[in-house]
């Protein structure tokens, strides 16, 4: 297969990671002319790349000693080093370009000057000052995608106190389930949101939640929609910026100091908190976003996001390169499909970031963003969330731009980064991950622990990043770190998903390994199926299953739903069979084709496949998913009566 996107010179000589890697040969002595051997130079010598790094960006003084220790779990950091992670955002300081455009599904954009944000920042954090906030406090946010919610993790931060936040598409049980087990001091939240044409007012949420967090002390609520103001809250719109020529007082923390608490799905219990620190943080995003997506000052980032993704996570970090970053609130389908296309243009955005479902939904629906929108700033299309096929890669080079490359990414909340995505120097493949990271040490085992290529095997990391969980919340002794990622291959992290390392080097993800298709001993990630199946027209989404029954058989049933007034006859099934036949393989046409009234999904939108192949064989709701971590819980019943009998 040939590329569908290669760099030109300039593209390679106006890269970042150019300039990264000369500054790497000059300061460590080693030749390092092409990507493959950047990459393969900063796996084998983890300190003097990630040494590279903190000097290439200028980040201060630090200790001598890089990595004290390279044992997974408990690699040990820059021992020594104090920062925080907000001096390096308030050093990109300007007056040319907004640091956020705020936008909202009326299409009004509203600028928010770095002067603004940062004074506003100063200001919040004296506020969480008087509230008793300090080191190691927890500050817990409840919000839309708006810039209320990048200013109090700002301030949370600059105090050293620990910020955590969850989007308001959430429950207040589902967000109580995440945020409850930190005990948080402050809550930072809104009074609704706008969503699809519709006022979702969140004001008896907010009350459970307040009523749930039994540690707070203080309540602050933004007003979006003009609901009353409880009594004995703050007003977001009392806090007063003083000067904007403020410089922000930051508390110096160590290296691995708690910055931010995310959360895993929670599908089979309780959410894990996963804990990052400042120092980790800073590197790899300063990594991911310079080196590998070549964002700078002149670009304006928007990634469609919520604080509940780690993609929120992600697209605030433009900050610290001092781009500009795009907050939106509201549907990317709303009043069309295009919609995010439009905003993309309107806000003049150099790289925008979406998902696999959305760029299909796109072409199942007909757009054509380079003619129906002025695109003329993009340069990158980001994609993640699941695996891309190559046919929707190719319809965003035909119908976005031919001289546009797609960055998709692969990686995950455990790093809040990705291991695998684009770099401008390198070309792009349809429906593959151009290489992995710098500074990841990635490769493909089979289940002896050896390399394969050329063939699926599981992604593991064989040696430690800084961005890798600190701890995770409530979990002292670390068992529960080292069962997510250890277990399998003691010392080396096992991420669970199946891939393949081709002969370019680029990577093909297949989707998870614990919910993978095995017929007849011949595996198949559930990404293949989906991507030819979710092209037919009449089927919306697609969720496939393997599961293994009491007889010694293997059930492998198809749900379906179905697009508008489309029918599951006879005929749609017959094309759905030889559509997979043909494009993923003959052992995997599935026994049953079923309508279902729709797919479950945790609520970062990953397909619920584990827990429901557990419910087709026999297990109970309550005992295999919580809920709260479901998009649609009622239908988890349904697909609980489909077990087989």
């Amino acid at each position: 297969m040939e590329p569908q996107w290669t760099p030109t010179e300039a593209d390679i000589a106006e890269a970042q990671i150019t300039s990264f890697a000369l500054f790497a040969e000059k300061r460590s002595g080693v030749s390092v002319p092409d990507y493959r051997s950047l990459w393969q130079w900063s796996v084998d010598d983890l300190p003097a790349f990630w040494g590279a790094v903190w000097g290439y960006f200028d980040l201060g003084d630090r200790s001598e000693q890089v990595l004290g220790s390279t044992e997974m779990p408990g690699a040990q950091w820059f021992p020594d080093t104090r920062l925080n992670y907000v001096d390096r955002v308030q050093r990109q300081r300007r007056a040319d370009r907004p640091a956020i455009l705020s936008v909202d599904e009326t299409g009004e954009i509203t600028e928010i000057s770095w002067a603004a944000m940062l004074a506003t920042t100063a200001a919040f954090a004296r506020r969480l000052r008087e509230l008793g906030v300090g080191p190691g406090d927890r500050v817990a946010g409840y919000l839309p995608n708006i810039p209320e919610a990048v200013i109090a993790f700002l301030a949370t931060a600059s105090l050293g106190a620990v910020w955590s936040a969850c989007g308001q598409d959430y429950s207040a049980q589902a967000a109580l389930d995440r945020l409850g087990q930190l005990e948080p001091t402050v809550l930072v939240t809104a009074d609704g949101y706008r969503f699809g044409g519709k006022v979702h007012d969140k004001t008896a949420d907010v009350a459970a939640l307040r009523a749930g967090l039994p540690t707070l002390t203080a309540t602050v609520v933004s007003s979006r929609i003009g609901a009353p103001l409880p009594e004995g809250v703050l007003a977001w719109e009392q806090i007063e910026p003083g000067p904007e020529a403020v410089e922000i007082p930051t508390e110096q923390v160590d290296f691995a100091h708690p910055l931010w608490v995310l959360y895993s799905s929670g599908t089979t219990g309780k959410p894990k908190g996963i804990v990052h620190g400042h120092g980790g943080v800073l590197l790899e995003h300063l990594k991911a976003v310079a080196l590998q997506s070549d964002i700078g000052p002149e670009d304006t980032f928007f990634w469609y996001t919520s604080p509940s993704w780690m993609m929120w996570n992600f697209q605030v970090a433009g900050l610290l390169v001092g781009a500009t970053i795009v907050c939106y609130d509201g549907s990317p389908s709303a009043p069309t499909p295009d919609a995010l296309w439009q905003l993309a243009a309107r806000t003049g955005a150099t790289v925008l970031g979406t998902s696999p479902g959305y760029v299909l939904a796109c072409a199942k629906a007909g757009a054509v963003p380079r003619t129906d929108h002025d695109l003329a700033q993009l340069r990158l299309v980001g994609i993640t969330g699941s695996s891309l096929p190559p046919s929707s890669s190719l319809w965003l080079r035909d119908n976005v731009g031919e001289h546009v490359p797609v960055a998709s990414i692969s990686g995950g909340t455990d790093v809040v980064s990705a291991f695998i995505g684009g770099v401008r120097t390198v070309p792009v493949w349809p429906g593959e991950l151009s290489a992995p990271y710098l500074g990841v040490a990635l490769d493909s085992w089979n289940e002896l622990g050896e390399p394969v290529r050329n063939e699926v095997g599981e992604l593991v990391i064989t040696a430690p990043m800084p961005s890798m969980p600190v701890s995770f919340w409530n979990d002292p002794d670390g068992t529960r770190y080292r069962d997510a990622y250890f277990e399998m291959f003691p010392g080396v992290w096992r991420h669970g998903d199946w891939i393949t390392i081709t002969d370019h080097d680029s990577i093909i993800v297949h989707g998870r390994s614990d919910s993978t298709l095995n017929r007849q001993g011949i595996r198949m990630g559930s990404a293949d199926i989906y991507q030819a199946v979710e092209r037919i027209p009449e089927i919306a989404e697609a969720l496939v299953i393997g599961a293994e029954q009491p007889d010694g058989g293997y059930w492998m049933p198809l749900f379906v739903v179905l697009a508008g007034d489309a029918e599951l006859t006879d005929e749609l099934k017959s094309r759905i069979n030889t559509t997979i036949r043909a494009e993923v393989s003959p052992r995997h046409v599935p026994d049953e084709i079923i309508a279902a009234p729709g797919i479950p999904h945790t609520r970062t939108g990953k397909k619920l496949e584990v827990p429901i192949k557990k419910l087709l064989q026999g297990a109970e709701v309550s005992k295999v998913v919580a809920p709260t971590a479901v998009d649609a819980p009622e239908l988890l019943d349904w697909y609980a009566s489909r077990k087989r009998q």
